[in-house]
Protein backbone atom coordinates (compact mmCIF):
# COMPACT_ATOMS: atom_id res chain seq x y z
CA UNK A 1 0.00 0.00 0.00
CA UNK A 2 2.66 2.81 -1.11
CA UNK A 3 0.15 5.42 -1.65
CA UNK A 4 -0.32 4.99 2.13
CA UNK A 5 2.99 5.63 3.38
CA UNK A 6 4.62 9.23 4.03
CA UNK A 7 8.34 9.17 3.95
CA UNK A 8 10.73 11.01 5.96
CA UNK A 9 14.27 11.09 5.50
CA UNK A 10 17.31 11.60 7.94
CA UNK A 11 15.61 12.51 11.58
CA UNK A 12 18.21 12.90 13.94
CA UNK A 13 19.19 14.06 17.81
CA UNK A 14 22.52 15.15 18.86
CA UNK A 15 23.94 11.74 19.74
CA UNK A 16 22.05 9.92 17.40
CA UNK A 17 22.82 8.75 13.48
CA UNK A 18 20.34 9.86 11.33
CA UNK A 19 17.12 7.84 10.38
CA UNK A 20 14.19 7.50 8.01
CA UNK A 21 10.59 7.47 9.39
CA UNK A 22 7.78 5.59 7.45
CA UNK A 23 4.49 6.66 8.22
CA UNK A 24 1.58 4.68 7.27
CA UNK A 25 -2.33 5.79 7.29
CA UNK A 26 -5.12 3.53 6.96
CA UNK A 27 -7.87 3.71 4.63
CA UNK A 28 -9.99 4.95 7.48
CA UNK A 29 -8.05 8.24 8.12
CA UNK A 30 -8.77 8.82 3.99
CA UNK A 31 -12.39 7.63 4.08
CA UNK A 32 -13.37 9.89 7.29
CA UNK A 33 -11.48 13.02 6.44
CA UNK A 34 -13.07 14.57 9.67
CA UNK A 35 -11.48 11.92 12.11
CA UNK A 36 -8.61 11.62 14.41
CA UNK A 37 -6.74 8.25 14.78
CA UNK A 38 -4.65 6.56 17.60
CA UNK A 39 -1.07 6.28 16.61
CA UNK A 40 1.52 3.53 16.86
CA UNK A 41 4.87 4.04 17.02
CA UNK A 42 6.97 0.85 16.17
CA UNK A 43 11.09 0.31 15.57
CA UNK A 44 12.74 -1.31 13.07
CA UNK A 45 11.08 0.58 10.68
CA UNK A 46 12.61 -1.31 7.43
CA UNK A 47 10.83 -4.41 8.51
CA UNK A 48 7.29 -3.67 9.04
CA UNK A 49 6.14 -2.14 5.13
CA UNK A 50 8.35 -3.41 2.37
CA UNK A 51 9.65 -6.61 2.09
CA UNK A 52 11.83 -5.57 0.07
CA UNK A 53 13.85 -3.29 3.06
CA UNK A 54 13.08 -6.06 5.34
CA UNK A 55 16.49 -8.34 6.58
CA UNK A 56 14.48 -11.46 5.92
CA UNK A 57 12.44 -9.91 3.04
CA UNK A 58 9.33 -10.62 5.07
CA UNK A 59 7.52 -8.27 6.65
CA UNK A 60 5.37 -7.65 9.78
CA UNK A 61 1.87 -7.25 7.39
CA UNK A 62 1.45 -4.42 9.74
CA UNK A 63 -0.84 -2.27 7.11
CA UNK A 64 -2.60 -5.95 6.10
CA UNK A 65 -3.51 -6.82 9.64
CA UNK A 66 -4.52 -3.52 10.70
CA UNK A 67 -6.64 -2.92 7.36
CA UNK A 68 -8.46 -6.51 7.83
CA UNK A 69 -9.35 -6.17 11.54
CA UNK A 70 -10.43 -2.38 11.16
CA UNK A 71 -12.68 -3.21 8.60
CA UNK A 72 -13.99 -6.47 10.41
CA UNK A 73 -14.77 -4.00 13.25
CA UNK A 74 -12.04 -5.80 15.78
CA UNK A 75 -10.14 -2.44 16.29
CA UNK A 76 -9.79 1.29 16.31
CA UNK A 77 -8.29 2.16 12.97
CA UNK A 78 -4.23 3.68 13.76
CA UNK A 79 -1.66 5.53 11.96
CA UNK A 80 1.73 3.43 12.07
CA UNK A 81 4.75 5.46 12.25
CA UNK A 82 7.82 3.01 11.55
CA UNK A 83 10.94 4.08 12.66
CA UNK A 84 14.15 2.68 11.23
CA UNK A 85 16.56 1.47 12.57
CA UNK A 86 20.82 2.18 12.12
CA UNK A 87 24.15 0.55 12.71
CA UNK A 88 23.95 1.27 16.15
CA UNK A 89 20.30 -0.22 16.86
CA UNK A 90 22.21 -2.70 20.02
CA UNK A 91 22.95 0.93 21.59
CA UNK A 92 19.52 2.90 21.09
CA UNK A 93 17.46 0.10 21.96
CA UNK A 94 19.25 -1.01 25.12
CA UNK A 95 17.76 0.45 28.40
CA UNK A 96 19.51 3.02 30.21
CA UNK A 97 18.53 3.63 33.68
CA UNK A 98 19.40 -0.17 34.60
CA UNK A 99 22.84 0.21 33.98
CA UNK A 100 23.34 3.31 35.93
CA UNK A 101 23.19 1.54 39.00
CA UNK A 102 27.00 0.09 40.62
CA UNK A 103 25.33 -3.32 39.81
CA UNK A 104 24.63 -2.11 36.48
CA UNK A 105 28.10 -0.62 35.96
CA UNK A 106 29.51 -4.35 36.61
CA UNK A 107 27.47 -5.68 34.20
CA UNK A 108 28.94 -3.47 31.47
CA UNK A 109 32.50 -3.94 32.72
CA UNK A 110 31.72 -7.83 32.29
CA UNK A 111 30.42 -7.65 29.01
CA UNK A 112 33.56 -5.40 27.87
CA UNK A 113 35.78 -8.29 29.23
CA UNK A 114 33.85 -10.18 27.39
CA UNK A 115 33.47 -8.45 24.17
CA UNK A 116 35.73 -6.05 24.29
CA UNK A 117 35.47 -5.40 20.98
CA UNK A 118 32.18 -4.32 20.93
CA UNK A 119 31.60 -3.26 24.21
CA UNK A 120 35.14 -1.01 24.65
CA UNK A 121 33.66 2.89 25.15
CA UNK A 122 30.73 1.76 25.07
CA UNK A 123 28.04 4.13 25.55
CA UNK A 124 23.98 3.68 25.58
CA UNK A 125 22.05 5.79 23.73
CA UNK A 126 18.27 4.73 24.37
CA UNK A 127 17.55 8.05 25.95
CA UNK A 128 18.49 9.81 23.61
CA UNK A 129 16.91 7.98 20.77
CA UNK A 130 13.45 8.51 23.19
CA UNK A 131 13.74 11.68 22.96
CA UNK A 132 14.28 11.61 19.39
CA UNK A 133 10.78 10.01 19.05
CA UNK A 134 9.17 12.35 21.80
CA UNK A 135 10.55 15.30 20.82
CA UNK A 136 10.93 15.09 17.23
CA UNK A 137 9.06 12.71 15.66
CA UNK A 138 5.91 12.92 17.57
CA UNK A 139 5.59 16.23 17.24
CA UNK A 140 6.25 16.26 13.78
CA UNK A 141 3.59 13.62 13.08
CA UNK A 142 1.01 15.43 15.61
CA UNK A 143 1.33 18.36 12.59
CA UNK A 144 1.44 16.99 9.96
CA UNK A 145 -1.64 13.97 10.84
CA UNK A 146 -4.88 14.17 12.20
CA UNK A 147 -3.81 12.22 15.22
CA UNK A 148 -5.00 11.89 18.59
CA UNK A 149 -2.38 13.10 20.75
CA UNK A 150 -3.10 12.13 24.35
CA UNK A 151 -1.17 9.36 26.21
CA UNK A 152 -4.27 6.91 26.06
CA UNK A 153 -3.91 7.21 22.57
CA UNK A 154 -0.53 7.21 21.60
CA UNK A 155 1.14 3.35 21.63
CA UNK A 156 4.48 1.61 21.12
CA UNK A 157 5.70 -1.30 20.31
CA UNK A 158 8.85 -3.48 18.57
CA UNK A 159 10.42 -7.21 19.05
CA UNK A 160 13.44 -8.30 20.32
CA UNK A 161 15.56 -5.45 21.19
CA UNK A 162 12.37 -3.23 20.05
CA UNK A 163 10.30 -4.89 23.00
CA UNK A 164 13.02 -4.02 25.35
CA UNK A 165 13.16 -0.61 24.03
CA UNK A 166 9.21 -0.13 24.11
CA UNK A 167 9.15 -1.27 27.73
CA UNK A 168 11.56 1.68 28.56
CA UNK A 169 10.06 3.78 26.16
CA UNK A 170 6.57 3.31 28.62
CA UNK A 171 8.28 3.22 31.98
CA UNK A 172 10.33 6.57 31.36
CA UNK A 173 7.65 8.08 29.76
CA UNK A 174 4.60 6.89 31.07
CA UNK A 175 2.68 10.34 30.31
CA UNK A 176 3.52 10.10 26.78
CA UNK A 177 3.13 6.69 26.36
CA UNK A 178 -0.18 4.45 27.47
CA UNK A 179 0.25 1.31 25.71
CA UNK A 180 3.26 -0.98 24.58
CA UNK A 181 3.68 -3.93 22.58
CA UNK A 182 6.67 -6.08 23.42
CA UNK A 183 7.20 -8.98 21.20
CA UNK A 184 10.10 -11.83 21.99
CA UNK A 185 11.27 -9.11 24.69
CA UNK A 186 15.12 -10.37 24.95
CA UNK A 187 15.31 -9.74 28.56
CA UNK A 188 18.67 -11.65 28.87
CA UNK A 189 20.45 -8.97 28.04
CA UNK A 190 19.37 -7.50 31.44
CA UNK A 191 19.74 -10.31 33.66
CA UNK A 192 19.08 -9.11 37.00
CA UNK A 193 18.81 -5.25 36.54
CA UNK A 194 15.64 -6.16 35.20
CA UNK A 195 13.27 -6.34 38.18
CA UNK A 196 14.91 -3.77 40.28
CA UNK A 197 14.41 -1.38 38.08
CA UNK A 198 11.10 -2.68 37.01
CA UNK A 199 9.60 -2.40 40.55
CA UNK A 200 11.45 1.33 41.05
CA UNK A 201 9.95 2.52 37.48
CA UNK A 202 6.79 0.75 36.35
CA UNK A 203 3.80 2.87 37.06
CA UNK A 204 1.38 1.28 39.11
CA UNK A 205 -1.90 -0.22 36.93
CA UNK A 206 -4.45 1.96 35.79
CA UNK A 207 -3.73 4.05 32.90
CA UNK A 208 -1.12 1.57 30.74
CA UNK A 209 -2.09 -1.16 28.60
CA UNK A 210 0.91 -3.29 28.09
CA UNK A 211 1.34 -6.56 25.49
CA UNK A 212 4.26 -9.28 25.86
CA UNK A 213 4.81 -12.59 24.00
CA UNK A 214 7.28 -14.83 23.49
CA UNK A 215 8.02 -18.08 21.76
CA UNK A 216 10.20 -21.55 22.49
CA UNK A 217 12.28 -21.76 19.29
CA UNK A 218 16.18 -19.90 18.99
CA UNK A 219 16.61 -17.13 20.91
CA UNK A 220 12.96 -16.95 22.23
CA UNK A 221 13.79 -20.44 24.39
CA UNK A 222 15.75 -18.77 27.06
CA UNK A 223 12.55 -15.74 27.90
CA UNK A 224 9.77 -17.95 29.35
CA UNK A 225 11.75 -17.83 33.29
CA UNK A 226 12.66 -13.93 32.41
CA UNK A 227 9.22 -13.01 31.35
CA UNK A 228 7.43 -15.13 34.16
CA UNK A 229 9.69 -12.79 36.27
CA UNK A 230 8.49 -9.46 35.00
CA UNK A 231 4.81 -10.92 34.97
CA UNK A 232 5.00 -11.03 39.04
CA UNK A 233 6.23 -7.70 38.60
CA UNK A 234 3.24 -6.91 36.78
CA UNK A 235 0.98 -8.36 39.29
CA UNK A 236 2.31 -6.90 41.89
CA UNK A 237 2.21 -3.18 40.40
CA UNK A 238 -1.81 -3.64 39.75
CA UNK A 239 -2.32 -5.00 36.16
CA UNK A 240 -4.62 -7.83 35.20
CA UNK A 241 -4.19 -10.30 32.56
CA UNK A 242 -6.20 -9.75 30.16
CA UNK A 243 -7.52 -6.23 31.39
CA UNK A 244 -4.21 -3.78 31.03
CA UNK A 245 -1.60 -6.71 30.60
CA UNK A 246 -1.61 -9.84 28.73
CA UNK A 247 1.66 -12.10 27.86
CA UNK A 248 1.03 -14.79 25.50
CA UNK A 249 2.82 -17.85 25.25
CA UNK A 250 3.72 -19.34 21.55
CA UNK A 251 4.71 -22.60 21.29
CA UNK A 252 7.10 -23.56 18.60
CA UNK A 253 7.24 -20.09 17.28
CA UNK A 254 11.20 -18.59 16.72
CA UNK A 255 12.44 -15.35 16.50
CA UNK A 256 11.56 -14.04 13.37
CA UNK A 257 9.30 -11.67 11.53
CA UNK A 258 7.18 -14.37 10.14
CA UNK A 259 6.37 -15.46 13.89
CA UNK A 260 5.56 -11.98 15.42
CA UNK A 261 3.55 -11.17 12.20
CA UNK A 262 1.17 -14.14 12.92
CA UNK A 263 0.78 -12.66 16.66
CA UNK A 264 -0.09 -9.26 15.51
CA UNK A 265 -3.76 -8.91 15.82
CA UNK A 266 -3.87 -10.41 19.08
CA UNK A 267 -1.44 -7.27 20.57
CA UNK A 268 -3.67 -5.34 18.10
CA UNK A 269 -6.51 -6.12 19.19
CA UNK A 270 -5.66 -6.20 22.95
CA UNK A 271 -4.08 -2.35 22.43
CA UNK A 272 -7.02 -1.01 20.07
CA UNK A 273 -9.80 -3.23 21.11
CA UNK A 274 -13.23 -0.89 20.00
CA UNK A 275 -14.82 -0.60 23.58
CA UNK A 276 -11.61 -0.99 25.73
CA UNK A 277 -10.95 2.66 25.97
Amino acid sequence: MPHQLTHYSALTLDGLLPRDVWVWTPPAYHIHPEDRLPVIYMHDGQNLFVPEKSYSHVTWGVAEVMTRLSHWGFIRSAIVVGIDNTENRFSDYLPAKPFDTSEGKAVLEKFEQEDPETFHNFSISSDAYLQLIVEVIKPLIDRNFRTRVGQKDTMIMGSSMGGLISFYALTEHPHVFGGAGCFSTHWPILGGLTLPYLREHLPMAGKHRVYFDYGTEGYDAEYEPYQRAVDAVMREKGFSPGVDWLTRHAPGADHHEIAWRSRLHVALRFLLGKGDR
